[in-house]
């Protein structure tokens, strides 16, 4: 009987091993050994707990790369896959929401991971916790893993190994950059490793406005040419060392090493239903029925915001007095209100890894080339998706595939022309 070992029980990993065992069908054994205590801790944490598992208008413009072009193969093999439609398989119940968001109906993430344990128990996987991998080496057509336990050194013989143990994001949910290491000594090509999806700090952060909320658009620049590179919509959130919120976020996955721009600058607009114009226009009638600056925000913005903004536009305190070639001035540091000096959040802020293992380096069932049995998927890969279900639906899916995969295939010796592992 052959062996099938999975290294990492989060999203991908779980995924793979129930996709085995339902491939199987009783022919293989299967193991996952995760680092913590319990599998799927950083699964409970997605969506705010709510499990924010696909979204309905999957698309590559909505994923991170350096290889688009790889990324269009891997992704229609995915959608291929249907993550969803497999979930409804195990029981699952979905809800979609207004933005294309799809979640279990009851919003709870731990019934997303109680529903594949049920699963995996059913079919026979064995899950072991606490167990930090060593090592991975080629033998004999196969793979020897050795790793550690509170008990000591263990050792593993497997026909097939699927890394899903993630990349450098998140270090409080087990994640040790493992998975992506790994890749890069098996000979593999990478992209640097980045923190996505996480919060900005700014070189000189507005620390008075700590806290508060406002929406808006953002947009990214280049600040040596002014080009805006992607805008967003959303909520920004002002924390006490730069920005925050799901728009600032997804403008952070453009910010990778080499690709993303040498000066980023973030542009807030406040009021990105009106023009130029519009808004100095409006700025102008509230003058003579408002007085100072703090009165002058009622129903617009949050007064200290407001008030920050009139300090930048340079504006006095008594808004009667101001000339009529004030409100341009106010209206055009409300549309392009900029934050420079921009550098993404470390790991434990990020949702996701951005870089990892190239695309190109492996096969449409997330087989790596050149190593029969060796799968790469989810995190360990140089794909990070937006905020929105796009991560889970990769590697739910690039799971799914890697284990059917696996499954199917049968020991074999080993290549002619081994790559380094």
């Amino acid at each position: 009987m052959q062996h099938i070992l999975v290294l990492g029980g989060g999203a991908a990993g779980l995924a793979a091993a129930l996709a085995a065992a339902q491939t199987a069908k009783g022919s293989a054994r299967i193991t996952v050994l995760d680092r913590n205590a319990k599998v799927g801790k950083k699964l409970l944490a997605t969506g705010n707990g709510r499990c924010n598992l696909d979204n309905r208008d999957i698309s590559p413009e909505r994923y991170f790369t350096s290889s688009p072009k790889a990324l269009r193969r891997l992704l229609d093999a995915v959608n291929e896959a249907a993550p969803l439609a497999w979930f409804e398989g195990l029981g699952l119940y979905p809800r979609t929401d207004e933005t294309g968001r799809v979640y279990p109906y009851s919003n709870q993430a731990a019934d997303v991971l109680a529903l594949l344990e049920h699963h995996l128990a059913a079919l026979g996987v064995e899950l072991r916790t606490g167990c930090t991998v060593r090592s991975l080496s080629q033998s004999r057509g196969g793979y020897d893993l050795q790793f550690e336990t509170e008990s000591g050194r263990e050792s593993l013989r497997a026909d097939a190994v699927i890394c899903a143990m993630g990349g450098e994001a998140g270090p409080q949910f087990g994640t040790d950059g493992f998975g992506t290491r790994f890749a890069a000594q098996c000979g593999g090509r990478m992209a640097p490793l980045y923190p996505c999806l996480t919060a900005l700090q700014c070189a000189h952060p507005r620390k008075s406005l700590a806290g508060i909320r406002a929406k808006g658009c953002a947009s990214l620049l280049d600040g040596t040419d002014g080009r805006v590179l992607a805008r967003e919509m959303g909520e920004v959130q002002f924390t006490d060392y730069g920005l925050s919120g799901i728009c600032i976020m997804q403008l952070s996955g453009l910010l990778a090493p080499g690709r993303g721009p040498k000066q980023p600058v973030i542009a807030l607009d406040l009021f990105p239903a009106l023009s130029e114009a519009e808004l100095s226009a409006l700025f102008a009638r509230r003058a003579g029925l408002l007085g100072g600056a703090a009165e002058f925000w009622l129903g617009l913005l949050p007064a200290k915001l407001g008030r920050a903004l009139w300090a930048d536009a340079g504006l006095p305190e008594d808004a009667r007095a101001l000339p009529a070639s004030a409100w341009p001035k106010l209206a055009a540091a409300a549309k392009c209100w900029r934050f420079e000096g921009l550098t993404p959040c470390g790991w434990k802020q990020a949702q996701t890894t951005g870089g990892g293992l190239l695309l190109d380096e492996v096969e449409d069932d997330f087989q790596f080339k050149g190593c029969p049995g060796l799968y790469f998927v989810g995190e360990t890969l140089d794909c990070a998706g937006s905020c929105g279900g796009y991560n889970l639906h990769w590697a739910f899916g690039s799971g799914i595939l890697a284990g059917r995969s696996a499954a199917k295939r049968r020991p074999a010796p080993a290549p002619r022309k081994k790559r380094k592992t």
